[in-house]
């Protein structure tokens, strides 16, 4: 017979644990917490999910979820003195992603073509006319300079924002709600109000 057979009420109060109150008390001399280390100070406070100073599980998991990542405007870059060195451009002549792939120096079209302007000592002798996505405010001016063109089609990220590469004012067309509300400040604060609407 066992004292549940007895009573309902046996271990419905069970009495709590005692601890640090000595030998007697069946704690043992450290009172449940050990010999030194941190734990067994008072103050101790180990910051939730820590374990132990190995990577944490909530670390090791993999990472799901929206990122910019895979919208990043990722170029191929050839540099001006690359160009005039190839044997194709040496007289001048036209320069695009096309004409880049078939002398060697592009891959493929996977990127957009950005044209960077370092050309050494000697300066651009060349005519070239250039078209790419972007060109550097260097190689625009070595090229103009030696009578070529240059035509910057853009990117995606340019023709979602309304930027002309090819004017002289590149700032975005097509404004976003945050861009918005600062012009209508700047009005307000030049003092020209839009005209109230008629009723």
């Amino acid at each position: 017979m066992m004292i549940h057979d007895i009573t309902e009420l046996a271990g419905k109060y069970k009495q709590r644990k005692r601890i640090g109150r000595g030998h007697g008390s069946g704690q043992g001399k450290q009172a449940g917490r050990g010999h030194k280390g941190a734990g067994s100070r008072s103050g101790d406070a180990a910051k939730r999910g820590f374990e132990g100073g190995q990577m944490p599980y909530f670390r090791r998991l993999a990472k799901f979820g929206f990122t910019n990542a895979k919208f990043k405007t990722e170029f191929w870059i050839v540099n001006l003195a690359d160009v005039v060195r190839h044997a194709s451009f040496a007289k001048g002549g036209k320069v695009d992603i096309d004409s880049l792939i078939k002398a060697g120096l592009v891959r493929d079209t996977s990127r957009d073509l950005k044209i960077l302007g370092s050309i050494g000592e000697d300066g651009l002798k060349a005519k070239l006319d250039v078209t790419a996505s972007r060109v550097s405010m260097s190689a625009r001016r070595l090229i103009e300079g030696a009578g070529g063109k240059v035509h910057e089609t853009g990117t995606r990220r340019d023709h979602v924002r309304g930027v002309d590469r090819n004017a002289e004012d590149k700032s975005p067309k097509k404004l976003t709600k945050k861009l918005k509300r600062s012009s209508k400040s700047k009005v307000a604060a030049s003092g020209d109000e839009a005209p109230a609407a008629e009723n």
